[in-house]
């Protein structure tokens, strides 16, 4: 096993599996640094012959818990998301498999990038959310189109309308994640699923996931081009505002349309 690292995306490589961890403490908030440098790291492993999948993983308990808008009553969180999904969407275009072991919550643009992957491995104990309309604000992530795409519009619309969670197993159930297993299994279990996809002839795998997702990352930047247009004017809403004091006071937003 040969590893290379950079600070809060660490990069290890088994065979012809190579594992990206993303650590932030304690939640694995993500920025347009973050997302810069997950791009980054894919483009390097689709130029690497030797790696034939990718598990995408965490250091810490949650998977990702989205972006940080603890300072948005504040007005220090910024409105204009334009670098964080120019980076985002560069993730759509890589050529290797991806597994997430999804062992902790994925909320809002966590769920965004777990839905990045081609597999999911999660466990009852995880937590998946879309709560960006329960904060006051559009989807992102390309989420328009990577929800529906697996769990169908109307389990779409019913998870990105009320925010709700669910557990790993309703996830499976509906889905959104492709086995469950035990938590401290989850990583285990989604190596093992990329040592499997790595066995087959790489050439003929690449060439059928391109296949199979013919036009998919050009129609998720679209989405997205919708996506920002109408965060832009939202995140200045005093909804917005009350979605985030209500997540953070834990109690349900009161909202008054403007």
């Amino acid at each position: 096993m040969t590893s290379a690292s950079t600070p809060e995306i660490v990069l290890t490589r088994d065979q012809h599996v190579a594992q990206i961890e993303i650590s932030r403490p304690p939640h694995n908030f993500v920025d347009a640094d973050v997302m810069r440098r997950l791009a980054e790291t894919l483009l390097q492993l689709d130029e690497d012959d030797s790696c034939r999948a990718v598990v995408l993983s965490s250091g810490v308990g949650a998977f990702c818990a989205g972006a940080d808008f603890s300072g948005a009553g504040q007005g220090s969180v910024s409105r204009d998301p334009s670098a964080f999904y120019a980076q985002a969407m560069k993730l759509y275009r890589n050529r290797k498999p991806i597994v997430a072991a999804v062992a902790g919550a994925a909320i809002g643009a966590g769920l965004g990038l777990a839905l990045v992957a081609d597999f999911r491995i999660t466990c009852r104990e995880a937590r998946f959310s879309a709560s960006f309309n329960r904060l006051g604000f559009h989807p992102g992530f390309g989420m328009s189109v990577t929800l529906p795409r697996l769990v169908g519009e109307q389990q779409a619309a019913l998870l990105l309308y009320t925010g709700r969670r669910i557990d790993g197993e309703e996830a499976v159930r509906i889905g959104l994640a492709d086995e469950l297993v035990a938590q401290a299994e989850v990583r285990a279990r989604a190596l093992a699923l990329a040592h499997d996809i790595a066995a087959s002839a790489p050439l003929a795998v690449e060439s059928t996931r391109e296949t199979l997702r013919l036009g998919l990352a050009d129609r998720i930047v679209a989405a997205n081009q919708r996506e920002l247009a109408i965060q832009r004017v939202q995140f200045a809403t005093a909804d917005f505002r009350e979605g985030v004091a209500a997540m953070a006071e834990r109690r349900v937003p009161v909202f008054q349309r403007r």
